[in-house]
């Protein structure tokens, strides 16, 4: 499947089973979307039906037929369903059906009170431990080293499972992924580009899009400190738009709590802090063509010097509508 030269598609849900994580049963809708975002619950959908998929709560899963030369079949969401509400006119009757992550159930486990991560503890697998009591698959990706937690992680007053599992995947820099089976990975943040969107080949973004700067909120000067050691980290780069040179005045921002990532100082952790908060300085919002390939935390490269987008950026957001070509309404920032 060539994405990029779309497809026409039709879309159904699936009942699962959550012994086996296998579909058991179909049925169709007549319309919905689908939100993903890096942080909380990281998924949701939003359904329209003739028919409920069960009494009470059931674990769907939401497919894409494609047909373009041959019908390929696309997992999009899997989660569990919540109270519907009902909209009747005449005798017709439609469903509108919220749904929620795979997450779901890892965030209504309450951790007790005192309830710690020690240190030294392999931080992918203790997020996994916690990850494992829904009922969802968990992969953690092992063909890299795993890094160990270099400070013990202590659940705060209304900590969850998800909520810690969360914190600990946050402190060494990886990211938690939810495929469209809804298996969750847990893996690195992605180092090469998932997707180059280039105005000169056949491009699969839409014209309309927003180009947005918010410099203010955004410091060239950040001050850690730990206890009794503190580090600066200063954008002075003539290149860089943000930097003091460049805009001839500095911005302090000040943290306490650092959270060092393995093996990590406490001056490199400044650096790294100071350019994520830089990130959100330029951020794109554009529609285009549905490509399953493409997640939110991946990177994706512009290159539209005609209207002066040529740079790498990170998606942070999406919403997949349930109609023609599954139009993917997309939000990144510049990394």
């Amino acid at each position: 499947m060539i994405w990029k030269d779309g497809f026409t598609g039709s879309y159904y849900i699936t009942l699962v089973d959550t012994y086996s994580w296998r579909d058991v049963g179909r049925m169709e809708i007549t319309s919905g979307t689908i939100e993903r975002t890096p942080a909380d619950l990281m998924e949701s959908a939003d359904l329209t039906m003739r028919q409920l998929p069960g009494n009470g709560e059931a674990w769907i899963r939401i497919w894409l037929d494609a047909d373009q030369n041959g019908v390929i079949h696309v997992p999009l969401f899997t989660g569990l369903t919540s109270a519907p509400i009902r909209d009747i006119n005449g005798r017709r009757e439609l469903f509108k059906v919220e749904c929620y992550s795979v997450l779901k159930p890892l965030d209504d486990i309450l951790l007790d009170r005192g309830y710690y991560i020690p240190a030294e503890v392999t931080a992918p697998k203790a997020a996994e431990r916690l990850l494992k009591a829904g009922p969802a698959p968990v992969v953690v990706d092992d063909s890299v080293t795993m890094p160990k937690l270099t400070e013990s992680i202590v659940a705060e007053e209304g900590e969850t499972k998800l909520t810690l599992a969360q914190k600990i995947i946050n402190v060494i820099g990886w990211r938690i992924r939810i495929d469209g089976r809804g298996v969750i990975h847990i893996e690195p943040r992605p180092e090469s580009i998932a997707a180059r969107f280039d105005s000169n080949m056949n491009d699969v973004i839409e014209l309309d899009l927003t180009d947005e700067y918010d410099w203010f909120a955004c410091p060239n000067i950040l001050r850690v400190i730990s206890d009794d050691l503190m580090s600066i980290a200063r954008d002075d780069d003539p290149e860089s738009p943000l930097s003091t040179v460049s805009r001839g005045r500095e911005i302090w921002a000040e943290e306490t709590s650092p959270a060092l990532g393995t093996n990590e100082s406490l001056s490199a952790y400044a650096m790294r802090r100071l350019k994520e908060l830089q990130g959100p300085a330029r951020t794109v919002t554009y529609t285009r063509r549905f490509d399953p390939d493409i997640a939110v935390g991946d990177m994706v490269r512009f290159n539209h010097p005609e209207i002066n987008i040529d740079d790498t950026f990170e998606v942070i957001s999406q919403t997949l509508t349930l109609s023609h070509g599954c139009r993917t309404e997309e939000e990144a920032v510049r990394t």
